[in-house]
């Protein structure tokens, strides 16, 4: 009798620690250059929460907020040696894992309209996800920060006048530094994290963002000029490692997908708002904004338009950079906003 109790406590024990493993939870470190604190970092700790209550176990998602895994590139090289496991990346940072990813964002003057940027953005995502999980990455959600603008030390009208700063430019992006060069501006390659830091101490004294970020990070204090001009676009999207994805539960998936879904919807909404929103707290602390009139933006789309060709195959691939001409044209011509 003492024999059968003994074994029928191994056997609960056995079935006990069977379960556990089927429902531990896998880790997720998560890397992003998004303040802690802002609304984004918020919907992905409420993403990691639904997560964590997934069926079949889920996950538990760790946030690196405020690039403290560094810029871009360090954050998908971390991916790819299993550092971390997922990312809120930009563009320029997913197309270091697939450059088609560049022809949303890196195309300046090409976008008029945010409806625009949703018309290509609807064709051309689900490519490009097939191209991202074919090198081993996951898109959870797409979302974008609205339109960035140029913040700078002095008055920035026209082109000319962005041509006398010294302009931050990305540094993992060899072949735009030489375009900005060639085009008659002057970039100085720093990362992301390192803008501020740099325009305090005049390293640069120019740079690209949209506006609830340049207020969350303080940019318009050293630069207390804004040109009111649609650059482009911040596109950007989650992703995680397919490896770590495939080992997660099957039944978990679905509900994190959802919940991936529902964040991205709720940052893309959030950014966007928040942008205009920015700019009226930065006015009231100081932010000097400068108008665009109708010339005036000619003169850029037309100083825009001239690094085209050099665009074109060198930092946007020529078959992406083509189908982006050829769907809003076809956009324009339907006669839609």
């Amino acid at each position: 009798m003492r024999i059968l109790s003994t074994l029928s406590l191994s056997i609960l024990l056995c079935l006990h620690g069977s379960m556990f493993a089927v429902h531990a939870a896998i880790r997720v470190r998560l890397g992003t250059l998004a303040p802690k604190g802002s609304s984004a970092y918020k919907h992905l700790l409420a993403m990691g929460e639904k997560w964590r209550q997934a069926p079949g176990g889920g996950a538990n998602l760790t946030i690196y907020a405020d690039g403290t895994m560094g810029g871009e590139a360090d954050t998908v090289r971390r991916m790819r040696i299993g550092q971390l496991q997922a990312a809120l990346l930009t563009a320029v940072g997913l197309s270091e894992i697939e450059p088609a990813v560049s022809g949303l964002q890196n195309m300046p003057m090409m976008f008029r309209s945010l409806e625009e940027v949703d018309y290509i953005g609807e064709r051309l995502q689900p490519m490009l996800e097939e191209r991202l999980r074919q090198k081993g990455f996951i898109v959870l959600f797409w979302g974008d920060a609205g339109w960035v603008r140029f913040f700078s030390k002095e008055p920035v009208l026209r082109p000319d006048d962005l041509k006398k700063t010294k302009l931050f430019a990305w540094a993992g992006d060899p072949e735009a530094l030489e375009i900005y060069k060639a085009a008659g501006f002057n970039p100085v390659p720093l990362e992301t994290v390192d803008i501020l830091p740099n325009l305090q101490t005049g390293l640069i004294t120019a740079a690209p963002a949209p506006p609830f970020m340049a207020l969350a990070t303080q940019i318009d204090k050293p630069a207390p000029h804004m040109l009111e001009l649609n650059w482009a676009p911040l596109v950007g999207a989650a992703v995680i490692a397919k490896k770590t994805w495939d080992a997660l539960p099957a039944a978990s998936r679905d509900a994190m997908t959802q919940a991936a879904q529902d964040a991205g919807q709720r940052i893309k909404a959030d950014n966007r708002r928040e942008s205009v929103a920015a700019v009226e707290a930065m006015k009231k602390r100081g932010l000097k904004v400068s108008g665009v009139a109708p010339e005036i933006e000619a003169e850029w789309r037309k100083s825009a338009e001239a690094v085209y060709p050099q665009i074109r195959g060198g930092i946007v691939p020529e078959d992406i950079f083509d189908e982006v001409v050829r769907l809003l044209a076809d956009y324009r011509a339907s006669g839609q906003p």
